[in-house]
């Protein structure tokens, strides 16, 4: 044993966790950790950001691109608070996030008495973005809280995790040693049980289809799930948070405009890792006369109304999916007309311009293991479906919690855990102004991050829904500052891009020069996809039938 203080503690066990950055915002709550984590700098890098918005963000993003925890270190009250967007993101996108709090004086939390940073039930706010939170009462319980919370981290069901630690057990002193630790994943197997009777509605199957979201990347499934629907001959169909879970070149995968055709036709449904519901009507997000459902989820609320479960296998969406794939017969192959759906949805999106040929650069100038981190914007709305995604954990998205203005920040975070990939962020200029101030941190820390800025001088979307609701716009014209100099003022190149061609080339420049680069993308006005993104009802939807299902009209279901 050695004694030492409570911020030593902190650091010393974040180090033996294989810790490597932690994203912090210094404050009078936490001057003990920092300093304990100035001593373990040469394992472990403190990246400070201008916002603790960013914070759980850019550990966000690091923990998608590097498959490693990502750790952010916040005062209490407003730094929670505004780490809390960051939170809510992660939670909704099954990511694997540390936040550790400050806290006031350990003898007043809970009594209200107005201190420096109070919030009341710091607790319980974190809670409500965690799958479980801890504190440290005393120096010498921080290293245990510290693993116990990792354990929780790579325990079932990928969510963020919080643990709070008041000033005073940060800058007291005590005898302890660290905590051994288990670097490895213990995912939950499913029981054999459910996976037969899976296995039992699969053999009276005639044409099963996949249904992949978020929760199949989280888990590492993309191979598992490729040999299943190879073995099953079922086509894979990807929701907006799946994208990658299955390659897009793969004959077998599809996005979800081309799921509208399929669905219908399938009269089993195996849905992984997805809350499969509307995330605007909480209805379930693909009305099919499909007879039966298989549900794979860490999470039994996923198969709770208003969704209908036949099968519900709780567990990693890996284990699970290869232990069906082991159950499963070979099928011979598919006869499903798949060419007819992809040309099908092709001619329907081929009218989604200038989105579809911004997005075609983007392509075109990002490796195959290049990240895109797409955020809320004109452009971004279209790649959910028209991007073409060839690997997992490469096409990053917030997930249901939708919130503007995460895409830059994350992709600071995502840069720092690519290992060298190249990471590309999407904005609008409306959600790009929430954390504009983190190119600071882009030049202080020379982030290799290309960031694409679409200044159409509105927040595009909601002015469009103005005029479709309304007839009219009001209060959604933005003013910009000049990008050029923006970027100048923190020493970062700036280029403009007035057309597609101008992006790629950019892009290429950009992965030949490191560092951060800014990219000004200066458009107009532009269509609506939203009704090939969703079965969504007028004034999003223009009102007009979608073409006839090229696979022809579905069979009548007996149930």
């Amino acid at each position: 044993m050695s004694r030492q203080t409570g911020g030593d503690a902190l650091a010393g066990q974040l180090a033996r966790e294989g810790v490597e950055i932690v994203f912090a915002v210094p404050g009078v709550q936490l001057d003990w950790a920092i300093d304990g984590l100035r001593k373990v700098s040469n394992q472990i890098r403190l990246v400070g950001t201008r916002h603790e918005q960013s914070t759980s963000y850019m550990a966000d993003g690091y923990a998608r691109a590097s498959g490693k925890v990502g750790v952010c270190l916040v005062v209490p009250g407003p730094g929670v608070l505004n780490a809390m967007a960051g939170l809510s993101t992660a939670y909704a996108c099954n990511s694997r996030v540390l936040c550790i709090a400050g806290d006031i004086f350990s003898a007043n939390v809970g009594r209200n008495l107005g201190l420096l940073h109070e919030v009341r039930d710091q607790t319980g706010i974190l809670s409500s973005v965690t799958k479980w939170q801890g504190r440290a009462s005393r120096p010498e319980d921080v290293p245990k809280t510290i693993a116990e919370a990792f354990a929780q981290l790579r325990s079932a069901g990928p969510k963020p995790a919080a643990v709070e630690i008041s000033h005073d057990v940060l800058s007291s002193a005590a005898e302890f040693d660290l905590e051994d630790t288990d670097h490895a994943l213990n995912p939950l197997a499913p029981s054999a049980e459910q996976i037969a009777a899976a296995a039992k509605l699969l053999a009276s199957s005639r044409t099963p289809a996949i249904y992949v979201g978020g929760g199949a990347l989280a888990a590492n499934a993309s191979d598992a799930l490729a040999a299943f629907a190879e073995r099953i001959q079922a086509p894979v169909i990807m929701g907006e948070n799946g994208r990658g879970a299955l390659s897009d070149r793969h004959p077998l995968a599809l996005n979800a405009l081309e799921g509208r055709a399929v669905m219908p036709h399938a009269d089993l449904v195996f849905v992984a890792g997805s809350r499969f519901v509307d995330t605007a009507l909480g209805k379930p997000a693909w009305p099919s006369d499909a007879a039966r459902y298989v549900y794979i989820n860490t999470d039994a609320a996923v198969a709770s109304t208003p969704r209908r479960a036949d099968v519900f296998i709780q567990g990693d969406c890996r284990l699970a999916l290869e232990q069906l794939e082991r159950a499963a017969p070979q099928r011979p192959p598919l006869k499903m007309d798949l060419g007819a759906v992809r040309k099908w949805a092709a001619e329907q999106m081929r009218e989604i311009e200038p989105q579809g040929a911004w997005l075609k650069a983007l392509r075109s100038a990002i490796p195959d293991d290049g990240i895109l981190v797409n955020e809320l914007t004109q452009v971004g709305y279209f790649a959910r479906i028209a991007y073409p995604v060839y690997q997992p954990n490469t096409f990053f998205t917030p997930g249901y919690q939708g919130t503007l203005g995460y895409g830059f920040p994350t992709a600071l975070g995502a840069a720092l855990g690519s290992n060298g990939r190249m990471v590309v962020s999407i904005n609008g200029d409306g959600g790009f102004g929430w954390n504009l101030q983190e190119l600071a941190t882009a030049r202080k820390y020379n982030i290799a991050a290309a960031i694409v800025v679409f200044n159409d001088g509105h927040f595009g979307n909601v002015r469009r829904m103005q005029h479709d609701q309304f007839g009219q716009e009001y209060g959604v014209e933005l003013q910009n500052p000049h990008f050029d100099r923006l970027a100048s003022a923190f020493e970062i190149p700036c280029v403009s891009a007035d057309a597609p061609a101008q992006l790629e080339k950019a892009l290429r420049d950009h992965a030949g020069r490191g560092g951060p680069t800014l990219i000004e993308a200066r458009v107009g006005a532009m269509p609506s996809p939203w009704h090939l993104l969703r079965l969504m009802p007028p004034p999003f939807a223009p009102g007009r039938p979608a073409p006839a299902n090229p696979l022809g009209e579905p069979p009548p279901r007996t149930n």
